[in-house]
């Protein structure tokens, strides 16, 4: 079977007032998932999560832009983190991929707010390239994710946003569908028209619904503004760690030399060390001559 390649759209309606983002992100979570060997109900957390976080990738200005989302609940997953740039690239990682929790709740439905939690905080970093990031904190709602960043969009950028996001896990634990949607209103909005926005966006099928049913990211804002969206620009999406050997190498000399001593004097009868990427699980190995060239090269 040939994989469709996951995108977004970005664009606009009623002339302005509204703008709107919209995602078929399912290969790419398929990915986090593969990498990190979650179980279904840190799948869909940690899916809804890096699906958001490209939905907010597509509100900055420049590739090399990024934005981080970090999810600290109290639940047994601990912190999720998710990481886009504005080129559509994103990364991800969860402290527990497999927590000892009901991977179902009694709704039938996946227990994200049982592995996130229903209490912490959820933080929002912007890098822009200058000199300070900036950092926003709100405390979580519900646990679910996605009304966490709809309250984040509300509360911390006082912007009325809809944010409707989804992963759906098959039983063997393999990602059918994720992707959704981030509707914002402007101001000068008239609250007739935010009202008949609100009713649409609540009587729509659940975004991976819509997804399993053949709709494309167009197709699903379509549902919501017919003939008044205006289509911006089409981007695709995909899981990337910018990280390397060299990286890798960069992270054990900032240790400085005593500590690669001790790590030489721990692995001397293994006769190498591993360095393992949190984000994508690479694992760069060094041997003990190495080692010593990078304990060389501080001297």
């Amino acid at each position: 079977m040939q994989l469709k390649s996951d995108y977004m759209v970005r664009a606009t309606a009623l002339d302005g007032l509204v703008r709107a983002f919209a995602i078929d992100s399912t290969e790419t979570v398929a990915e986090l998932r593969r990498r990190h060997a979650t179980d279904p109900a840190v799948t869909a957390a940690l899916g809804r999560l890096a699906t958001g976080t490209l939905l907010f990738g597509a509100m900055l200005k420049d590739e090399d832009q990024l934005v981080t989302v970090r999810v600290q609940g109290n639940g047994p997953a601990g912190t999720l983190l998710a990481s886009a740039n504005g080129n559509g690239e994103v990364r991800g990682l969860v402290s527990n991929p497999r927590p000892d929790v009901e991977q179902v709740n009694a709704k039938g439905k996946l227990n994200v707010s049982g592995v996130v939690g229903t209490e912490g905080r959820l933080t929002v970093t912007r890098d822009l390239g200058m000199r300070q990031p900036h950092t926003s904190t709100v405390e979580l709602v519900s646990g679910e994710v996605g009304e966490d960043l709809a309250h984040y969009l509300a509360t911390s950028e006082q912007t009325p946003s809809a944010v409707g996001i989804g992963v759906f896990v098959q039983a063997t634990g393999d990602v059918e569908a994720a992707g959704g949607y981030i509707v914002q209103l402007m101001p000068g909005i008239p609250d007739t028209v935010a009202s008949e926005i609100e009713s649409v966006i609540r009587d729509l099928p659940h975004p991976t619904t819509m997804l399993r049913d053949g709709d494309s990211p167009e197709q699903m804002l379509t549902r919501i503004f017919e003939r008044d969206l205006q289509i911006l620009e089409h981007k695709p999406v995909r899981f990337h760690c910018p990280c390397s050997r060299e990286r890798a190498e960069r992270a054990l000399l900032l240790l400085g030399p005593e500590e690669i001593r001790q790590i030489m004097a721990a692995v001397a009868e293994k006769g190498a060390t591993e360095v393992v990427c949190q984000f994508c699980t690479s694992v760069y190995r060094f041997t003990m001559p190495e080692l010593d060239a990078l304990l060389s090269s501080l001297n």
